[in-house]
């Protein structure tokens, strides 16, 4: 079986391969389709207006909101800018309406932006967990009043705009850095909207709207010029403080999600009704719970119904449109119902000869097969390596017929494949044939993991440093009534049997002490943590004058300017599997211009584990050795080099690069070997500890060193790194500011 159309598209691809047109607009069930398979019957729906898709918890909205937008773009012709706008996520607050806790931004801000949409017509679909139904929120009106779209060319005073950003909930600040701030300038007004990447930059003539731009807060350079942005509002409900109750806020409540949908034109689906029922009863009756301990702690909060819509509400307008149930129901015979044949994808687990048979007997089947990769570097991966299997691989980009092609290739995300075997059609996602989790773009993290992260495996017993008052023993967490409204504090012990109780909003002033032996705490009020941050200060100043010695011999040398990106640098990059983070792009850039530069660069690099560091590192070790130069990894311990090396050689693997490594794990033979090599510049990229200090270790062309964790050597050995810093570009890379 194969199609001949004149342009193959996506489009054409996915047009009626489940045959479920005017499905949502009416009562029905369907069974058999796997998640993934569910975002494409969803999506080739199409919806003229808008339209609610319903799962069962927020990790479900998440994925679902991925793998629809993919299908979404794909069939209605959208861009990905347009997409982003069309399919919205509406996950649930998170948190307990009777604690002192205010929605995480990104999930607050995540929901207004939905309803906004809603109100204004402009989303296609919201993605939209049971749990998230439940709570009442702030009328359209209202949400609109808040709501404003900034043109090029516009009237409107930056006082004004200044006004509005209040009112949508934005702080101000001095200086714009983190989503939810603004500030005014004369006649420019900087903000941050949640869920971008950058801050926008709003310049003014008069009353006028001169430009409009995206900016990067650490350089201030602009990043993209845009002509239109829509300010919209930071919550859904606008007095929510995160304290008492008053009538303003509960006055403010006085909606719902279904307010927002109209009956007449919104379709509605939902996935596993009955697992929907589960997750939304059990928040109610949480909520419930916490109703009744505040009610017992003597206070007087506004009752359950007063904040929350009945789940039987939204149940029954559920029920009136399009149901998906992965597995066949008994006790729903009586609904309209159509059981769709659909096997999901087997695990491959990295063996790609396995995937590769499986794609033969498929083509044997007259089956067009699809890969999905996550990214275009990997997408041509791909294509390349079918072919070294003698098996046809093209991009869906370019192909005009499947005939005679084993394998079509598209890029986008796809959390897992499936097989529609009566519409000869079988898609592979990355995650099929890799073990890599595939990581959701608009990635949110609950308030408790927001406040707590940097303290996630500490223990009653273990010790912190606070920076005001020293070493302390943690105790726990406890809650404290403070003017009559509870507070969730950290409980510290220090000399003396003296407690400190710091509130969430002060962590930010704690880290776990990680000094490794058990210091004697500090007392409060006490000269101890004064005189131990007196001898830091002076050893800061020593290290600062040998630093001022070191750049000073350092701006006396030429370095080596290397080249600009060259097309196999972008080649390498667009391999990696992720997008990279605002903050990873910056430091990318950063060490690039360095690199470029004229000077040997000595840049710091410091982000917390699993921040992405070796990715950053890597960009710049390609463009060392894409130079000509040699790169030496420097690693504290064996397994950590090992760790490196394992990494390098995956991600080098398609390039001419050769990647060693000198540690316990290698024979004296094989040390002795790759040193000479290395000498004479048969080696590329070496990684290795300390054993690539010693004198025996000499380099051909030496260009790039990378440190990892340098704070971990001993004296002779930071001497030694410290004289190859007079010569070669160094990159340190730390998890622990120093």
């Amino acid at each position: 079986m194969s199609i001949t159309v004149p342009s193959l598209t996506l489009r054409a691809l996915f047009q009626s391969t489940v045959g479920l047109a005017g499905f949502g607009a009416k009562v029905e069930l369907v069974t058999g389709l796997s998640s993934s398979a569910q975002a494409l019957a969803v999506a080739s729906v199409g919806t003229a207006s808008s339209a609610i898709f319903v799962v069962p918890t927020d990790n479900d909205v998440e994925v679902m909101t991925s793998d629809i937008r993919f299908f979404f773009a794909a069939l209605q012709g959208l861009s990905e800018s347009e997409v982003v706008r069309a399919v919205l996520p509406f996950p649930s607050l998170e948190v307990d309406p009777y604690r002192a806790i205010v929605p995480h931004l990104d999930v607050a801000s995540a929901r207004a932006r939905a309803l906004t949409a809603l109100a204004q017509g402009t989303a296609r679909l919201i993605v939209a967990s049971a749990p998230a139904l439940i709570m009442r929120v702030t009328g359209p009106e209202r949400l609109l009043q808040a709501t404003l779209e900034l043109v090029l060319g516009g009237e409107l005073s930056p006082s004004d705009l200044g006004d509005l950003l209040v009112e949508a909930g934005f702080m101000f600040e001095d200086q714009v850095d983190e989503h939810g701030e603004f500030c005014i300038r004369g006649g420019v007004v900087d903000f941050f909207p949640p869920c971008e990447s950058y801050p926008i930059r709003v310049e003014f003539v008069g009353d006028f709207i001169e430009s409009l731009r995206q900016f990067d807060p650490g350089s201030q350079r602009s990043v993209t010029i845009i002509d239109r942005v829509t300010v919209v509002p930071l919550r859904e409900t606008f007095n929510w403080k995160g304290e008492e109750f008053d009538d303003q806020e509960l006055l403010d409540r006085g909606s719902s999600v279904l307010d927002y949908l109209s009956q007449a034109t919104t379709r509605t689906f939902v996935s596993e009704l009955e697992e929907c029922d589960r997750r939304a009863t059990r928040l109610v009756d949480q909520i419930g719970e916490s109703y009744a301990v505040a009610t017992k702690r003597g206070e007087n909060p506004p009752e359950p119904s007063t904040l929350l819509i009945a789940w039987s509400d939204v149940r029954a307008r559920l029920e009136g449109g399009g149901r998906f149930e992965t597995l066949g129901l008994d006790d729903d015979d009586a609904l309209p119902h159509r059981s769709v044949a659909c096997q999901p994808t087997m695990a491959f687990h990295g063996r790609l000869g396995d995937w590769v048979n499986t794609v033969r007997q498929g083509r044997s089947f007259g089956e067009i097969q699809l890969f999905v990769a996550a990214t275009s570097g990997r997408a041509e991966r791909i294509i390349e390596f079918l072919r070294e299997k003698e098996l046809s691989a093209v991009s869906i980009d370019w192909a005009e017929t499947t005939q005679g092609v084993a394998v079509l290739v598209a890029t986008g995300q796809l959390s897992r494949g499936f097989r529609l075997p009566d519409a000869g059609l079988q898609v592979y996602a990355e995650t099929d044939l890799f073990d890599e989790e595939r990581r959701v773009r608009d990635q949110r993290k609950s308030v408790a993991a927001a406040f707590f992260s940097d303290f996630r495996d500490l223990k009653v017993g273990d010790q912190v440093v606070h920076v005001d008052h020293g070493i302390g023993g943690f105790v726990g967490l406890t809650q404290l009534d403070v003017g009559g409204t509870p507070h969730e504090l950290m409980e510290l012990r220090y000399a003396g049997g003296d407690k400190l109780f710091v509130p969430v909003e002060h962590l930010d002033r704690i880290q776990k002490y990680t000094g490794g032996q058990h210091p004697a705490l500090d007392r409060l009020g006490g000269v101890s943590w004064e005189r131990a941050k007196t001898r830091v200060k002076r050893a800061m100043r020593d290290m600062a004058g040998e630093l001022l010695e070191l750049y000073a011999a350092r701006k006396a040398v030429t370095g080596h300017g290397f080249s600009p990106d060259t097309h196999w640098q972008k080649e390498f990059e667009s391999a990696f599997e992720y997008d990279l983070t605002p903050g990873q792009a910056t430091a990318v850039a950063a060490i690039k211009g360095d690199m470029e530069g004229s000077s040997p660069m000595d840049r710091l690099l410091c982000g917390d584990v699993g921040y992405g560091k070796t990715e950053v590192a890597l960009r710049g070790a390609f463009k060392a050795v894409i130079d000509g130069k040699q790169v030496a990894l420097l690693s504290p311990t064996t397994v950590l080099a090992f760790q490196h090396f394992k990494t390098l050689k995956e991600r080098f693997a398609a390039f001419p690069v050769r990647v060693e490594m000198v540690s316990r794990f290698r024979t004296r033979a094989e040390q002795k070997v790759v040193l000479s090599d290395l000498a004479v510049g048969k080696v590329d990229l070496i990684v290795g500890t300390h054993r690539l200090l010693s004198k025996d270790v000499q380099f051909h062309d030496l260009g790039l060193l990378v440190v990892d964790e340098e704070q971990r050597f001993g004296v002779a050995h930071k001497e030694r790194i410290k004289t190859l810093r007079h010569k070669v570009d160094v990159l340190t890379l730390t998890a622990t500011p120093i």
